[in-house]
C-alpha cells in the first residue's frame, strides 16, 4: 500500500471516529436538553403558583437549557460535514507539535477536549492566512504566537462521506476555489467557510473597536464577509457586546432577507436588521408616528449632500441660541441663583446636549443652588422658593414638532439655494408629499437630526456595532447623521462605488466618507479587488461596461474560471423574446441550477416581462421582501448585493445603450449578478 493510500486510510479512520463521537454527543445532549427543559417547565409552574423565590433557579436552569440546545444544534449540524480543514504545526519556542481539525461548528470530545475547532477560533486563522513555514496567529488583544506550519489540508466531504483531500503544496488555492465555484449557488453558499480567502479573512477578524470602510468589486464577497464578521465577533467578543447591540443596515428588504436567511447557518441569532430609512425612524424615537409613510428618494442631489445637513445644523444652532436664555438668574431675596458665566460654561462644554436636556439640566442646577443658598432656612420657605422656580427653564422648551421645524428649515433652504446650479426639485410636488406625511430617507435622516438636537433626552445605547451593505446607495448626508447620532458605535461599511445606481445622490467615491469615519489610527479603508462570482466570460463582458461607468480605479481581478460565452440575441417582438427566455429558463433548470433572475430596467418593465413570461414558465414571487430559489423577475434596483446561478437581461440594450456613466453603472450591476450564465436579450 502506497503512502497516499495509507494516509487516506488514516483519514477515513479519523473521520469515522469523529462521526461516532458526534453521534454519541447528539444522544447525550438530546437527553440533557429534555431534562433541562422539563426542569424549566416545573420551575415556571412553581413561580406562577406564587413561589417567587425560585426565580434565580429558573434563570440558571434556563441558561443550562439553552447551552444544551446550542450544543445539540452544533453537533447535529456537524454530522454531515464534521470538518473541512486540518493544520499541523509546531509552536515556537516550545517545540510542541499540534494537529487541529477545523469545521463550521466547534465539537468537543468531552467537556474540555476539543475534537474539532470552530472556524472562528483564533487558531483557525492559520488555515486561512498562513502558508507553509514560519508564521503566527493571534488571540484577541494578546501577543501573537509563533508557529511553523507543516501541513495545510482541505477535505472534500459530501453527504457525510470523506471523498478525498487536497494539500496546499499540491493544489493551488485558485484550483480549489474553481471546484467550489462551479457548483450551483446553494452549494456554493454551503461551502463558503471552507473557501474564505486571506484578504477576506483579514477583514472578518479585524477588531470590533474600529471603523472599517471596505471597497469591494462586484463578486468579491462583501456581503459574505459582513455575515462572517458578525459571526466571528459574536463568538470572540460576547463579553464586550450583546447580540442585541448588532444591527445590519441594507438598502432594501430583499437584500436584508437575503443576508439574514444565511445567518442561522453561521450560528448567528436573530439580530436587528433594517433599511436605512428605518434606522432613522427608530432614532426619532416617539417623534416618529405610525401614520408616516416612506417614499423613494428623488434624483435631486441637494438633500443628500453634506452641505444640506450642515446648514440644518446651523439652523438648529440658531434655534438653540434663541431658546436657551444664558443671562444670570437672580432672586430679590436670595440673590444670584445662576450666573451668566456658569450658564455659558454649561452651554459650551455640552454641545451634544439637546435643547430639552440642556434646559432640564439648568432646572436641576436651579434646584441645587436654591437648596444651597437657603440651607439652614425654614423648610416651608425653601419649598415655596423651589415651587416658584420649578420648571423655570422648561418653559423655554420649543413647542413645535420636528416636522414643523423641518418645514421651516426647508423654506429657508429653498430661499437661499433657489438659483443654485444643477437639477431643481419640483418644490410644490415635494411639499405636497411632505403634507401627506411621505418622507424619503434623506427627510427622515434630517428629522432624526432635529430630534437629536432638540428633544432627545439621553444618548442612544441601542446600537454598538453596525454593518452597512451596499453603502454607495446613499448620499454622504445620511452618514453624517449616523455618525453624529451614534458617536460611540463602530461601523463596518461595505460597498462598491462602481455600483452606485443613484448617480446623483449616492457615493461615487469614498473621500468624504473616509473623512467622517476614519479618524482614529485603528480605523481602516480596505480593498477587495478579486471577484469570485463570475466566470471569465461574464467578468470581461461586465468590464467593458465598467469602462463607461467609472475611471477604473477599482479594476476587477477575476478568479480564472471559464464558462459558456455570454449570449446576445435580438428579437422582432417582446413575445418572441419571452418564448426564447422561457426556453433558457427550462434549460438552466435542467443543468441543476436553482436560482435565475430576469433583470429589467425598472418596475414597469419588470411587470410587463412577468406578464409575458407567466404563461410560459413558473416564476417565483418577486415581492420586494422575499428572496428564494426559482426564477425571479426583478428591476435592477432590487438585485444589488444579490447573486444568481443564471441571469437573463431583459431589453436593457447593452450594446446600443448610452455612454452615460449613470446608465453604464445600472447595466454593470445587472450583468455582474450572474454566477455561471449571462444571457442578454433585446428587441
Amino acid at each position: 500500500m502506497g503512502n497516499q493510500e495509507q494516509e487516506m486510510k488514516q483519514e477515513q479512520l479519523h473521520f469515522q471516529e469523529c462521526l461516532d463521537i458526534i453521534g454519541r454527543n447528539v444522544i447525550r445532549y438530546q437527553q440533557e436538553y429534555e431534562q433541562r427543559h422539563a426542569q424549566v417547565q416545573e420551575l415556571y409552574k412553581a413561580i406562577n403558583s406564587g413561589d417567587v423565590e425560585l426565580y434565580n433557579q429558573l434563570m440558571t436552569a434556563s441558561s443550562l437549557e439553552e447551552h444544551a440546545a446550542s450544543s445539540l444544534r452544533k453537533n447535529r449540524a456537524a454530522f454531515d460535514k464534521p470538518y473541512f480543514g486540518r493544520i499541523d504545526y509546531t509552536e515556537r519556542p516550545s517545540e510542541l507539535e499540534q494537529r487541529v481539525y477545523i469545521g463550521k461548528n466547534g465539537v468537543f470530545r468531552n467537556k474540555t477536549d476539543v475534537l474539532i475547532a470552530d472556524w472562528r477560533a483564533p487558531i483557525s486563522s492559520v488555515y486561512y492566512e498562513n502558508e507553509l513555514g514560519p508564521g503566527e496567529y493571534g488571540l484577541p488583544d494578546e501577543k501573537p504566537i509563533s508557529i511553523d506550519l507543516r501541513l495545510k489540508r482541505t477535505y472534500n466531504v459530501e453527504e457525510g462521506r470523506l471523498q478525498g483531500y487536497y494539500d496546499s503544496d499540491v493544489a493551488s488555492n485558485d484550483q480549489l476555489l474553481v471546484q467550489y465555484l462551479s457548483k450551483n449557488k446553494d452549494a456554493v453558499l454551503g461551502e463558503i467557510i471552507a473557501t474564505i480567502q486571506k484578504e477576506q479573512n483579514a477583514i472578518i477578524r479585524k477588531s470590533p473597536f474600529a471603523n472599517l470602510i471596505v471597497q469591494g468589486v462586484a463578486g468579491s464577497g462583501k456581503t459574505t464577509v459582513a455575515m462572517h464578521r458578525i459571526s466571528y465577533l459574536l463568538y470572540n467578543y460576547k463579553h464586550r457586546f450583546e447580540s442585541n447591540e448588532y444591527c445590519i443596515i441594507g438598502s432594501n428588504d430583499l437584500l436584508l432577507n437575503y443576508i439574514t436567511s444565511g445567518l442561522p447557518e453561521l450560528d448567528v441569532p436573530n439580530i436587528k436588521h433594517m433599511r436605512m430609512d428605518q434606522i432613522f425612524a427608530r432614532l426619532c424615537e416617539k417623534n416618529w408616528v405610525k401614520k408616516n409613510k416612506t417614499a423613494e428618494p428623488g434624483s435631486v442631489p441637494s438633500r443628500s449632500s453634506l452641505l444640506f445637513m450642515r446648514e440644518l445644523e446651523l439652523y438648529l444652532l440658531h434655534l438653540r441660541e434663541s431658546l436657551v436664555d444664558l443671562s444670570p438668574l437672580r432672586d430679590k431675596q436670595i440673590g444670584t441663583i445662576l450666573s451668566e458665566s456658569n450658564n455659558a460654561t454649561l452651554y459650551r462644554e455640552n454641545p451634544t446636549f439637546s435643547i430639552c436636556t440642556l434646559l432640564s439640566t439648568l432646572d436641576e442646577r436651579v434646584k441645587t443652588r436654591i437648596k444651597f443658598l437657603m440651607s439652614g432656612e425654614d423648610r416651608d420657605r425653601l419649598q415655596a422658593k423651589l415651587r416658584e422656580y420649578a420648571g423655570h427653564y422648561k418653559a423655554m422648551r420649543p413647542t413645535r414638532s420636528i416636522y414643523d421645524l423641518y418645514t421651516e428649515f426647508l423654506q429657508q433652504w429653498r430661499s437661499i439655494h433657489r438659483d443654485a446650479p444643477g437639477p431643481a426639485e419640483d418644490w410644490p410636488a415635494y411639499l405636497s408629499r411632505l403634507g401627506r406625511r411621505e418622507y424619503d430617507v434623506y427627510d427622515i435622516a434630517a428629522l432624526a437630526l432635529i430630534h437629536y438636537r432638540v428633544y432627545q433626552k439621553a444618548p442612544n445605547q441601542e446600537f454598538g456595532l453596525l454593518f452597512l451593505d451596499e453603502a454607495q446607495d446613499f448620499g454622504i448626508g445620511v452618514y453624517y447623521v449616523l455618525r453624529t447620532l451614534l458617536p460611540a458605535a463602530y461601523f463596518t461599511i461595505m460597498g462598491d462605488v462602481s455600483q452606485n445606481i443613484h448617480y446623483d445622490t449616492g457615493l461615487n467615491d469614498w473621500h468624504e466618507l473616509q473623512k467622517l469615519f476614519l479618524k482614529e489610527e485603528r480605523d481602516q479603508f480596505l480593498l477587495l479587488q478579486k471577484s469570485y462570482r463570475n466566470t471569465i466570460e461574464i467578468s470581461q463582458y461586465a468590464g467593458r461596461i465598467l469602462e463607461k461607468a467609472s475611471s477604473g480605479r477599482y479594476k476587477i481581478q477575476p478568479v480564472i474560471r471559464h464558462g459558456i460565452p455570454v449570449e446576445e440575441a435580438r428579437f422582432w417582438s417582446d413575445l418572441e423574446m419571452a418564448e426564447h427566455a422561457a426556453g433558457l429558463i427550462a434549460a438552466i433548470r435542467e443543468k441543476g441550477y436553482h436560482t435565475t433572475a430576469v433583470i429589467c430596467r425598472d418596475e414597469e418593465t419588470a411587470a410587463g416581462a412577468r406578464q409575458l413570461l407567466s404563461p410560459l414558465t413558473v416564476l417565483t414571487d418577486g415581492a420586494a421582501s422575499n428572496f428564494s430559489t426559482g426564477t425571479m423577475v426583478l428591476p435592477i434596483r432590487l438585485v444589488k448585493g444579490l447573486e444568481f446561478d443564471a441571469v437573463i437581461l431583459w431589453n436593457l440594450d447593452m450594446e446600443h445603450g448610452p455612454d452615460d456613466p449613470r446608465q453604464a453603472k445600472l447595466l454593470y450591476v445587472a450583468a455582474t449578478r450572474a454566477l455561471h450564465e449571462l444571457h442578454v436579450l433585446n428587441c
